[in-house]
């Protein structure tokens, strides 16, 4: 299915170099706000205090969030919790109140909010709690980033395979670079959105690979960098239905489905952009750079041994 054809090949490897060096100043910025700023980790990360209310008919999410807020209780996750009328709240480490002090503050707020709701649980997140998710979700990042590389060196060839993580990094870090930069908040749903983005940027990727391998098979006389610039713009049309129909889902997720799914939808929004950007001019150019060529997609044609036809 194609929207539109470009007849003549677009000279995106011509421009290579400039783009290369706008993704680089990017990720180094990028870095720097993650080492001088930091994340700003949620509740799950850091520890606090786990509330669950309940209330007799569907719970409005927008008013606990603003009482909360009137309590001066500044980060505070509120979330539905299996059903419409059950609310779980997420607080952050209050070291002047206990966990049941803190828990009784908030609960008397929002009774006089609303004298249905009850008090279901309250219990306290450690820090260990918060340190084990860390390390299983960087585990899960690596794994995946094995997983990847492992697959494009069986598929096509170590070159790809490099060229491509480096992409995918390149996105990792910049989405991460933006959180700590404008200090977003940085939860379970953001971390899930991460490791989406990197399956996602990938498969763009293969895209284009599978098409250069193609293109290999069918332009025998045909140079390296033309190969790869009419391999990505054969694939533009494909690009846009893709990415834009990604983007309307996403897109909806950000405008109204609230402030659970911000984070979420922020993230995605940003991998969605840059992994285009990073598939074209990151993956593809360090795949050029590193010297692909013909011969490391298709083998040549071994000619038969005349003697194998002759007559004893």
């Amino acid at each position: 299915m194609e929207l539109f054809r470009i007849k003549k090949d677009i000279p995106f490897m011509r421009h290579a170099l400039i783009f290369n060096v706008i993704s680089a100043l990017t990720f180094v910025a990028a870095v720097f706000f993650l080492m001088q700023k930091g994340l700003h980790l949620s509740v799950e990360f850091t520890g606090g205090t786990l509330m669950e209310v309940s209330y007799s008919k569907p719970a409005n999410l927008e008013g606990v969030r603003k009482t909360i807020d009137t309590l001066g209780i500044p980060d505070a996750n509120v979330q539905t919790f299996g059903e419409a009328s059950r609310v779980l709240i997420r607080l952050p480490v209050d070291k002047k109140l206990t966990t049941a002090q803190q828990g009784d503050k908030v609960f008397a707020a929002l009774q006089a909010q609303d004298a249905d709701v009850k008090k279901q649980s309250v219990s306290f997140v450690g820090p260990q709690v918060g340190d084990e998710l860390a390390h299983d979700g960087l585990r899960a990042l690596l794994m995946v980033i094995v997983g990847v590389m492992v697959y494009l060196a069986v598929r096509f060839e170590w070159k790809y395979a490099v060229s491509a993580i480096v992409a995918n990094l390149h996105d990792v870090v910049i989405i991460l670079g933006f959180f700590a930069f404008f200090q977003w908040e940085f939860n379970l749903s953001v971390l899930a959105a991460v490791l989406a983005v990197l399956g996602y940027s990938v498969n763009e990727s293969v895209v284009i690979f599978d098409r250069i391998r193609e293109n290999f098979r069918k332009q025998r006389k045909t140079s390296v960098t033309e190969v790869i610039d009419n391999a990505i713009t054969s694939t533009i049309s494909r690009t846009v239905i893709t990415h834009g129909c990604t983007q309307i889902m996403v897109l909806s997720m950000l405008l109204i489905g609230g402030p659970t799914l911000h984070g979420f939808a922020i993230a995605l929004t940003i991998g969605i952009c840059f992994g285009i950007y990073s598939s074209v001019f990151v993956a593809a150019a360090i795949a050029m750079w590193l010297g692909v060529k013909r011969e490391d997609l298709i083998k040549p044609i071994k000619e038969k041994d005349e003697a194998d036809g002759a007559v004893v």
